[in-house]
């Protein structure tokens, strides 16, 4: 049975509650007040309910909705693990009178996380944008401002290299392998372990790289063939075990038989792909290869460029920030491809449009969003003020235009966009996305940002509340 709250109160919590009532930092204890708003409650209780038919009402008692909600939003606050947030809560009692579990058992790690992938990217949306209402109604937000800027939010990736994604290719496969002859036995084809051969060349290739003489290109290009034929072998090994399981030849547990043929079925189109964009970089020259990959497990992944000297190439996904007054993120977006800046902002001001009912008085953005289609647009809108600076213009009045005070004075404020960007990727984790897939990296980063919000409606409540 899963309920919104819990219904039972633990005879220690009284005990807890009075031990540190002076102890919760000051936005906390507001923020605690705005998390108690039952349409969040609600969106976390049907969708843990679709986890089984009548679990709403029915079977032994799970996780309380607000428990689950509390307990995913301190681990983003603290940009803990699972297994740092379970001990954490349990050592400390501000932490348990928050989360409100009190004296309760707290959840284990294995239960956070499976609670946690349950919420698909959609309920976090639907999340953030009941919190930003939130910050509307206790009109934190109004918004008569607005400012967009972009981001890019690393996966898990290691920094990809042809030889490395071989590597990875031939270690993954060989280990499904061994898994389907341990359950199978010696029946059909015969397993040969060829990692250690390929994990050999890879060492070779990162050798022969540091050397940059022709001898050291030859001998680089002589490793990369054999790693090549290696892969190969292993990649067509790997496609006779899917069939001889489909074909009924290699038996055994056949729940480990069927994972094992998803698995190979899965990974061996993608180092099939990394074997052609290989042979196309060491044999042609063509750097350029048709549907790249930049890792076997984590295949949404883009090279992105956004001009940084200490990083040149990141590899994530592209990342839309938007706010409106006192630092509230009221909209973000994870781009499927990298697109161009300038063509995100329209559908800011729409979305900005759809939450608020109105279009903001002043809006800013950095140079990479301007085009004279989207000033054109945002005045037509209603936008009174549009702050977007053009370094190419040669315009007199449009040079005029961006030194007055007005202008300036916006672009003072966007630059705080920066720092929100910066405290999101420091306090909230989204240097790096540990969640998997492109709905993993959407809820890594809806959840840093509903954390963020949180946080800011929390002080901007203890600011309002002190006495002047």
């Amino acid at each position: 049975m899963i309920a919104a709250r819990r219904l039972q109160r633990h005879f220690a919590d009284g005990f807890i509650a009075e031990a540190v009532e002076d102890l919760w930092e000051p936005w906390m204890r507001h923020a605690d007040t705005a998390l108690e708003d039952d349409a969040l409650l609600l969106i976390i209780q049907q969708e843990l309910a679709k986890r089984c038919k009548k679990s709403k009402t029915r079977g032994r008692k799970a996780t309380p909705a607000e428990v689950v909600l509390r307990m995913l939003l301190l681990k983003h606050v603290r940009d803990w693990s699972y297994e740092v947030l379970s001990r954490e809560v349990r050592a400390n009692l501000v932490y348990r009178e928050f989360t409100r579990i009190g004296g309760e058992k707290v959840p284990d790690d294995r239960t956070m996380g499976n609670l946690a992938r349950q919420l698909g990217p959609e309920v976090i949306e639907k999340l953030h944008r009941r919190v930003v209402e939130i910050a509307q109604e206790n009109k934190i937000a109004t918004g008569r401002k607005m400012r967009v800027d972009t981001t890019v939010v690393e996966t898990d990736v290691h920094y990809p290299t042809d030889s490395s994604l071989l590597g990875d290719g031939v270690r993954v496969l060989t280990r499904i392998m061994k898994k389907v002859t341990a359950v199978a036995g010696k029946a059909g084809t015969q397993m040969r372990d060829r990692s250690r051969s390929a994990k050999l060349k890879v060492l070779a290739i990162a050798r022969a790289s540091r050397n940059k003489t022709e001898p050291g290109r030859q001998k680089m290009k002589s490793a990369y063939l054999k790693l090549l034929e290696i892969t190969s072998r292993v990649a067509g090994q790997a496609k006779k075990f899917s069939r001889e399981i489909a074909g009924r030849v290699k038996r055994g547990n056949l729940s480990v038989l069927h994972k094992a043929k998803k698995q190979l079925d899965e990974m061996i189109p993608r180092v099939q792909q990394v074997l052609r964009q290989t042979r196309e970089r060491v044999l042609r020259g063509n750097t350029q290869a048709d549907g790249k990959l930049l890792s076997v497990f984590e295949t949404h992944t883009e090279v992105i460029r956004k001009g940084k000297a200490n990083k040149p190439n990141e590899f994530g996904k592209l990342v839309l920030i938007q706010e409106a007054e006192n630092q509230i993120i009221t909209h973000y977006q994870v781009c499927e491809q990298r697109p161009a800046d300038s063509t995100l902002l329209e559908g800011c001001l729409e979305q900005h449009v759809e939450q608020f009912g109105r279009v903001p008085a002043s809006m800013a953005a950095d140079p990479g969003f301007f085009s004279a289609a989207n000033e054109s647009k945002a005045e037509q809108m209603g936008v009174s003020r549009v702050s977007i600076p053009s370094h190419d213009t040669k315009s007199p009045a449009r040079k005029q235009r961006q030194k007055e005070r007005w202008f300036k004075k916006l672009q003072k404020w966007r630059t705080g966009c920066e720092g929100r960007i910066s405290v999101l990727k420091r306090r909230h984790g989204l240097r790096r996305s540990l969640y998997k897939g492109p709905d993993g990296i959407r809820r890594w980063v809806g959840f840093g940002v509903i954390a963020d919000n949180v946080i800011h409606i929390g002080t901007h409540l203890a600011e309002q509340a002190r006495p002047r």
